[in-house]
């Protein structure tokens, strides 16, 4: 596999470091939690291997939240990241087809990338139905492994309909395809969350979710794959076995804290999402500037800016005069008219003071 490092990480704020940046508007996760937060660890935590297919009181919660059956279709991973990892060099090989959901979290092509896939794009287009399934009904080939879908959506928000997920799921069965399913935002909705990871509708689907966006834990590199079908599960696991064997048992048994207290951790994030998101909508109203289509989910949006400048200099000029910092639009490939603002990781305050520099950067131009 040939890799390359992906912008999004070379230019991410703890590579640039947090000091040069005073209003971080950049980040896709709530706000990070501290390890007080938590609740004390046992000093009597055996500093072994941990079961390779993670922490099985981990699993149990797990899987008594969601309500799984079996606690080993459930995988502990590291981040949400190593399921995808995991998932993709387990399903695909050099020359097979998967259709991409795009633009997207970068590693999501990435890795079929560096496999050697042939990929289609599926497009999310602020003018067009989330889900476009003429172009997947267009694009399915007969090496077509594997179609991936992230709802809610990083960077839009945007969310599957419960008619999409029907049709995904009917369409993908009865040609064989396996369908990933990136949830990693799915317990911060801002209406009807779906009733279940849709990895528990299908075997022939997984589901990818971690504690670090919703929780504000990106720290403690945890995250979980769910899928009901045994043999891929087994293909997982050896995947997980011989890249990282098993996880931290520290940071499982912090992630199990963190599940224990879900209720009140996930209160605290709708209470501060709530605050911000009105303040987004706010901001909305007044910048003429620039437009976006309104998240349902998650803590990020996608926002072009309507007139053309020279954004690299409204970028420079955005951080370097103002401290203040989004992800550019070539994170996600596409242009840098767009760019992702994350308004779930900043202070009420800091994020009120971040927007309003936006508005100074934009008048310089």
């Amino acid at each position: 596999m040939q890799y390359r490092r992906m912008p999004i990480e070379v230019e991410s704020p703890e590579q640039l470091g947090y000091d040069t940046i005073k209003y971080n508007l950049s980040e896709s996760s709530v706000s990070d939690l501290f390890l007080k937060d938590l609740g004390k660890l046992d000093d009597n935590i055996l500093l072994c291997y941990g079961d390779h297919y993670g922490l099985v009181d981990l699993r149990k919660k797990i899987a008594k939240d969601e309500g799984i059956k079996d606690i080993n279709h459930v995988l502990i991973t590291p981040g949400a990241i190593g399921a995808l990892f995991f998932i993709n060099t387990s399903l695909l090989g050099k020359g097979d087809h998967v259709i991409v959901m795009h633009p997207n979290y970068a590693t999501n092509f990435e890795t079929p990338r560096a496999i050697g896939c042939e990929i289609s794009y599926l497009k999310v287009e602020p003018s067009k139905d989330f889900l476009d399934k003429e172009f997947i009904e267009n694009n399915v080939k007969e090496n077509t492994q594997l179609i991936s879908i992230t709802s809610p959506h990083n960077p839009t928000g945007r969310v599957l309909s419960e008619t999409d997920i029907e049709w995904l799921l009917n369409f993908t069965q009865e040609r064989n395809i396996f369908l990933l399913v990136d949830e990693t935002y799915r317990e911060i909705p801002f209406g009807e969350q779906s009733k279940s990871l849709l990895a528990l509708r299908s075997s022939h689907v997984i589901s990818v979710t971690s504690v670090s966006k919703a929780y504000g834990l990106p720290g403690l590199r945890i995250g979980w794959l769910v899928c009901q079908n045994n043999k891929i599960m087994e293909n997982f696991l050896a995947a997980k076995e011989q890249i990282v064997l098993c996880n931290s048992v520290i940071d499982e048994q912090l992630a199990l804290n963190a599940l224990v207290q879900k209720s009140h951790l996930l209160k605290n994030v709708e209470q501060h999402l709530e605050t911000n998101f009105q303040l987004l909508k706010e901001w909305l109203d007044t910048e003429d500037r620039v437009e976006t289509n309104l998240p349902q989910g998650g803590c990020v949006c996608l926002v072009k800016i309507k007139k053309k400048i020279e954004t690299a200099k409204f970028y420079e000029l955005l951080l370097k005069q103002y401290s203040t910092y989004v992800g550019p639009g070539h994170w996600f490939e596409v242009s840098d008219d767009y760019f992702r603002l994350g308004f779930g990781w900043p202070t009420k305050e800091e994020l009120k003071k971040g927007l309003q520099n936006i508005s100074m950067a934009l008048n310089h131009f």
